[in-house]
């Protein structure tokens, strides 16, 4: 029996999911745009934090050579991650239909935001700075005990600068979530709508 009732939420999950997506169209251009460009833009922005990041810990650590090399990845990875994190969590979930909670949306928003859009760059500026710092050395290197403790010294001030990247990435995820929402408000309007439910 539960077998049966999984393989019924499932089909209706589909069914749902379908419906959403064959009205998506009908939305304003404005919204369409929005819900469909809005994790670029947001990627873009984790992209510049990253290269933020990464300019801060290549004056820390006096890093002068392999500039591009250092800087392409800390904008490629954060783009990727905070693109794929925030479909993942949030468009994906709207437009399956799973999402129906304003504030979840939100609050998943402002969580990629925080996560894949600001703390993700600074760790993994770190690592990339801290093996070019000791391939040059540019920097006097900790003895092996004492890694962590420098890596905390030299991200301490770092964090501290850091800290309106992680405000303006929350409020753009929550915005994000924000608009999104609303706009799947709408879709559902559309599709779940007496006419519309007729239809199918």
């Amino acid at each position: 029996m539960s077998e049966n009732s999984a393989k019924e939420r499932a089909m209706t999950r589909a069914v749902i999911a379908e419906m959403l997506s064959r009205n998506f169209e009908k939305l304003p251009d404005i919204d369409q745009k929005l819900f469909q460009y809005g994790p670029v833009y947001f990627g873009a922005n984790a992209a510049l934090a990253g290269l933020v990041a990464n300019s801060l810990y290549r004056r820390a650590l006096n890093v002068t050579r392999a500039m591009v090399s250092s800087s392409l990845p800390m904008a490629v990875l954060p783009f990727l991650t905070t693109v794929a994190l925030y479909n993942g969590a949030v468009s994906a979930p709207l437009m399956s239909g799973d999402l129906n909670c304003p504030s979840c949306a939100l609050m998943r928003g402002a969580l990629v935001g925080v996560v894949g859009g600001a703390l993700y760059p600074v760790l993994l500026a770190l690592p990339v700075n801290f093996g070019l710092a000791s391939r040059y050395n540019s920097a006097l290197m900790p003895e092996k005990g004492n890694v962590l403790r420098y890596c905390l010294d030299v991200s301490r001030p770092i964090l501290r600068k850091f800290r309106v990247v992680v405000l303006l990435q929350a409020f753009f995820g929550t915005y994000l979530g924000s608009r999104q929402f609303q706009t799947y408000s709408k879709l559902a309007e559309i599709t779940f709508s007496p006419g519309e439910e007729l239809k199918h």
